[in-house]
């Protein structure tokens, strides 16, 4: 945890609202602090809230402010690997040392809580859920704490992970499978729009697995397969729940899991990016790292396996193979990954229970998270849902020169809607404020790393510079990234002319065919009521350069008749 230094550099700083724990610097440079990451003044409407999730590997808290529409801003975050779950036998006690790690942690959240003025909801899983002692630690935490835990029974641990998943990732409207991988048990959930249709918690987890087949300094002959089928007839029982059920996506969630899908990231030779949500690998990619884990027969060769965290280098086999089985046995071609997970059900189940909410605001969640950065940070929204508008027109009517797919026209609305939210820090270089305002906010839920830094990309390149490869953000996309960011960037800021001045004197966009274009993209507007559009029709002229690239024509830019 940050210490107090930390806290004051973070302090110093100026706040970005909407991001996590993203301060701009005076040199406009970014710079990320873990603690005291609150952005914005609450409100009336909104309230702070804490949930701790204190499970077999590894304490979490999340803090975050939880508003009336049902949305909640992470504020905070802390972890603490305490491997509560680390005794011996199957884990039916907690050692005493293991429960001395898991108290100090609980007293520095509660701190940390306090300073946020926020209620703590704390929650156990299967360390204490199982242990012989619990009472003993429960106690203690209430009495050395301050808090009192909440032990949670397996299928209410699915149920509130799905919960968290479904603010990550965009699966609200699609039939889900959820995995999530602990440290001593595997959660498994096929769930809709928000409801459970079946749910099991399995005694399955990394340090379970772990202490039953690979305690020793090297891998004995037999153990893998040993655990493979081990995890197969566990899985057995579920396997038929979701065959009955069925699922459109799955979904996986946990340290465990994102340690893997950063092993196979780094299989494929990419940098690892800021997040790994919504990241996705195959079951191929997954049998590959696993065979790579396989090969190293002790705990330091793992080490050494290119993307892996080390401190999970003892635990990380017993939860592969886990999830090798689980992807086998489910018939799973590729999974979708969530950083959000039981804390973050925690808190909207908390959110729930004090305003009686539905969760029917997540089945447009990627939609509905930009035009809350919007609203957070965009003194004048009207103006960019026109150029939204209007962008999207240009995109439509020039399908067959740019060739671009259905889902980039979404990366462009993101952009358009977003692309001033730089100006709440100041009108000089708000384009690259804005770059790091889309980077950093922890408000886009449902969109890979890749798309949010292509969103962030394009906005950056609304106005001023065209995209150039001495930019360092830029020189850093692959090829066919720096073609798409250059080609919505390019109707962007004919888009952003078009409604020079923010009157909405431009009602609509089309392109005029037929031999009077000759081999020109003619664009003609369409004025609202006879307004005068002749500084939008200038401005829109003075920018067309970038557009006239990615199309490879002249762009003429008319009045409609």
């Amino acid at each position: 945890m940050p210490d107090t230094g930390d806290r004051a550099t973070a302090g110093a700083a100026q706040r970005v609202p909407g991001t996590s724990g993203a301060s701009l610097d005076g040199d406009g440079s970014c710079d990320r602090h873990a603690v005291g990451e609150g952005v914005m003044s609450p409100g009336p409407a909104a309230q702070t809230l804490a949930a701790i999730d204190i499970g077999t590997n590894s304490v979490h808290l999340v803090v975050a402010r939880a508003y009336m529409t049902g949305r909640f801003e992470v504020i905070g975050r802390e972890k603490e690997a305490v491997r509560l779950g680390s005794g011996q036998g199957e884990m039916k006690r907690l050692s005493p040392a293991a429960i001395d790690r898991a108290i100090e942690a609980l007293r520095r959240f509660r701190q940390v809580a306090d300073v946020a003025d926020a209620p703590v909801r704390a929650v156990a899983t299967s360390a204490v859920r199982e242990a012989q002692n619990s009472a003993a630690f429960l106690r203690r935490a209430w009495e050395e704490a301050g808090i009192d835990v909440e032990v949670i029974s397996g299928f209410e641990e699915a149920r509130l992970i799905h919960l968290g998943v479904l603010q990550a990732v965009p699966v609200f409207d699609r039939r889900a499978l959820l995995v999530d991988i602990g440290g001593g048990s595997t959660e498994l959930l096929v769930g809709e729009q928000g409801e459970a249709l079946a749910a099991r918690s399995l005694k399955l987890g990394a340090i379970r697995m772990t202490h039953r087949f690979f305690d020793a300094a090297r891998l004995k002959p037999g153990a893998v397969d040993k655990a493979r089928r081990y995890i197969r007839s566990n899985l057995v029982a579920f396997a038929r729940e979701v065959e009955r059920f069925g699922f459109d996506v799955a979904v996986g969630s946990s340290g465990t899991i994102e340690a893997l899908a950063a092993m196979a990231n780094a299989r494929r030779g990419e940098s690892a990016p800021q997040t790994f949500n919504n990241f996705s690998f195959t079951a191929a990619e997954l049998d590959s790292v696993v065979a790579d884990l396989v090969a190293a027969p002790t705990v330091a060769e793992r080490r050494k396996v290119p993307g892996l965290d080390v401190s999970r280098a003892d635990i990380i086999l017993g939860g592969a193979l886990i999830l090798e089985q689980v992807v086998a046995a489910f018939g799973i071609d590729e999974l979708l990954v969530s950083d959000y997970a039981l804390r973050e059900g925690v808190l909207l189940d908390t959110l729930q229970r004090l305003r009686g909410r539905s969760l029917h605001h997540l089945s447009d969640l990627r939609r509905r998270s930009v035009d809350h950065l919007a609203a957070l940070m965009d003194d004048d929204p009207d103006h960019s849902a026109r150029a939204a508008e209007l962008a999207l027109a240009i995109f439509d009517e020039t399908r067959d020169r740019h060739g671009l797919s259905e889902d980039t026209r979404e990366y462009l609305e993101a952009a358009a809607l977003l692309c001033n939210v730089g100006l709440f820090l100041s009108h000089a270089q708000h384009h690259k404020h804005s770059y790091y305002v889309i980077r950093n906010s922890e408000h886009l839920t449902g969109f890979t790393d890749r798309e949010i830094e292509i969103i962030a990309q394009v906005a950056r390149y609304h106005r001023k510079s065209a995209p150039k490869v001495k930019h360092p953000e830029f020189a850093r996309l692959k090829p066919a990234d720096q073609d798409l960011v250059r080609a919505l960037a390019g109707m962007l800021r004919v888009a952003i002319a078009l409604d020079r001045t923010r009157a909405g004197a431009v009602e609509a966009v089309h392109r005029v065919r037929g031999p009077s274009a000759g081999d020109a993209v003619e664009l003609a507007v369409t004025s609202a009521d006879g307004a005068d559009v002749t500084l939008e029709l200038y401005t829109a002229g003075e920018v067309k350069a970038l557009l006239e690239q990615v199309l490879d024509r002249e762009v003429r830019l008319t009045l409609a008749a």
